[in-house]
């Protein structure tokens, strides 16, 4: 006689946990909403992301809070994004400056 297997099912594993939304912006001006889009929750400065075939740089991560009924709820992140050639001129415009 074989023992009887319990399966227990989670919504949780349904879920991606490990992705969040964030509101993605092109700061080439003009700025460009470019949507919301699920990224990693670990998204830095400086990596490299892909929305519409086009490669983008991450500029600045912003998470915003906002005070609800006695503390800080998160209410939005943000991702800042540059074209990938956008950024390596400014880049090396900055280094320019510097080195004058």
């Amino acid at each position: 006689m074989q023992p009887s297997v319990v399966r227990v099912l989670s919504r949780k594993r349904e879920r991606n946990w490990d992705r969040d939304p964030y509101k993605v912006i092109d700061i080439t001006p003009p700025q460009r909403n470019l949507g919301i889009r699920c990224f990693p929750s670990n998204m830095q400065c400086g990596e490299s992301v892909t929305i519409e075939d086009k490669d983008y740089i991450v500029s600045a991560v912003t998470y915003r809070y906002e005070f609800r009924k006695g503390k800080y709820e998160p209410s939005e992140k943000r991702l800042d994004v540059q074209s990938t050639g956008r950024y390596l001129v400014n880049n090396y415009l900055e280094m320019l400056l510097e080195e004058s």
